[in-house]
């Protein structure tokens, strides 16, 4: 059987998405033999099942935040951390969810409780905030600042980070263990990232990767 009917068969048998989710599109990774599912900047999954949720980022930051006792988790991707004003040039392009951090951020904590989890059990991972542009506004470490602040003010436990730095990177989180892969990815030309970034429309995930694998 080829990996095309191999795929097909997984998601055919594979548990439904928990509602709300219907939308997502679920693919089978044969190098990890599990459904998996990409968020793109403004958008964020939670799953209830064996399955991996990735995404890539740049100065953009994703929490993976998980139940740890009843291993619902889910991974959020945004932006920017607040409202810039009239002049935020994503204004026009992207929806509030996907602008705001504190947004992506409620929407993806009420996902997980109205899917059963509880908010005693949940502990966060964050990813991101990479500088991969020095001429741009370090929207990275203003998103860096704002996921400690809303962490802290939240009282929600920060198990792992990798944050800062200059590279974008691919993460790949595994919901119902609560494991997380991060790869550094290999330097793609600034206009290329800046284009990305601007217009919040471009996929990632299939950037050529370099650099060791982090485990967390």
């Amino acid at each position: 059987m080829n990996d095309y009917a191999s795929g097909l068969a997984a998601l055919r048998a594979a548990p439904p998405v928990i509602p709300g989710f219907e939308h997502m599109r679920r693919f089978w990774d044969p190098t990890h033999s599990c459904m998996t599912v990409k968020v793109l900047p403004g958008e964020f999954y939670v799953s209830a099942q064996e399955e991996m949720i990735s995404t890539v980022l740049g100065s953009c930051i994703s929490a993976c935040v998980r139940d740890s006792h009843l291993q619902i988790g889910g991974m959020n991707h945004f932006m920017l951390p607040e409202p810039l004003g009239e002049r935020d040039s994503w204004s026009s392009a992207v929806g509030r969810a996907a602008r705001y951090g504190s947004d992506a951020m409620e929407q993806l904590i009420n996902a997980i409780l109205k899917a059963g989890g509880r908010r005693e059990n949940l502990v966060v991972k964050v990813f991101g905030g990479g500088r991969v542009l020095a001429q741009m506004t370090d929207v990275g470490k203003r998103n860096i600042a704002f996921i400690r602040r809303y962490l802290a003010t939240e009282s929600l436990p920060l198990a792992a980070e990798d944050l800062g730095d200059i590279y974008p990177r691919q993460v790949q989180f595994f919901p119902a263990s609560g494991r997380v892969r991060v790869r550094q990815l290999r330097a793609v030309r600034d206009v290329a990232v800046a284009n990305r970034e601007e217009h919040y429309l471009k996929r990632l995930a299939n950037d050529p990767i370099k650099g060791e694998v982090e485990l967390f």
